[in-house]
């Protein structure tokens, strides 16, 4: 059912910057002078975002291990399940890589039914909050409730607008990091 997956980014700066790879002074750093700069999405972060963030990061890595999934990466890579043309916004110049989901081992990919953090952070009874999914359970998970960029592309139904794949593997993307 899943055949590609989606990364979306700044083509100045390239694929698969993450700031949860930084010590936590540089990574606020950088978020600091992302917000100065008011460039694009990433600049109307909050103050405690990157403590959130590798909360989330942690707790989605635990419940994938649970799970059976064996993450190489401390912090997760992220991409989607289908595009998503409006994620081109969040960046000044925003461009889309597809790669096959053949290109991944399955066990070093969860994914969560929106973005993370809506997803572990909502309490709102959706069966999907505070889940993370195998590969195996996504594709139940998407017959049951379909593709959020497809229901809610503008959001107005709620904060799910993709399915976030979380990446714990550089190996397959190492053709696009720098």
């Amino acid at each position: 059912m899943i055949d590609f997956l989606y990364h979306y980014f700044d083509d100045s700066l390239g694929p698969f910057r993450n700031l949860s790879d930084l010590e936590p002074e540089e990574a606020e750093r950088v978020l600091d002078e992302i917000r100065v700069q008011q460039k694009g999405f990433a600049s109307k972060r909050s103050l405690d975002y990157l403590t959130i963030r590798r909360s989330l990061e942690k707790r989605a890595r635990e419940l994938f291990m649970q799970k059976g999934g064996k993450p190489i990466r401390i912090h997760p890579q992220y991409m989607t399940v289908g595009e998503c043309p409006w994620l081109l916004e969040w960046f000044e110049k925003g461009k889309a890589l597809r790669i096959p989901i053949t290109a991944f081992d399955s066990l070093t990919l969860s994914f969560t039914y929106g973005d993370l953090f809506p997803t572990m952070r909502y309490q709102d009874g959706k069966k999907y909050r505070g889940q993370v999914y195998t590969l195996n359970e996504i594709g139940q998970i998407i017959n049951e409730f379909g593709l959020p960029q497809e229901w809610n592309s503008q959001g107005k139904d709620g904060p799910e607008r993709y399915i976030e794949v979380q990446i714990w593997d550089d190996k397959p993307l190492a053709a696009w990091l720098r």
